[in-house]
């Protein structure tokens, strides 16, 4: 089951960015630079010791606070 989407981000990048990020897309056959950018964001997350969410977890249990304070619960 594909996972929902229900937020948009909008991301300002200038042209050395832009390359950077397609030549990953391509590099990594990417679909979209939608795909890209998550996957750049899991690895960036995964490289400062964040948690990885496990298939099928929804993105409500993964938050920045923990304590129950505007977390989305």
């Amino acid at each position: 089951m594909p996972t929902k989407r229900l937020s948009r981000l909008q991301v300002m990048l200038s042209q050395e960015e832009l390359t950077a990020l397609d030549n990953f897309r391509f590099e990594k056959r990417m679909p979209s630079r939608a795909s890209a950018i998550r996957e750049i964001l899991r690895r960036g997350l995964a490289a400062d010791g964040f948690a990885i969410a496990l298939r099928g977890s929804h993105s409500k249990a993964f938050g920045v606070l923990r304590d129950g304070s505007g977390d989305g619960d």
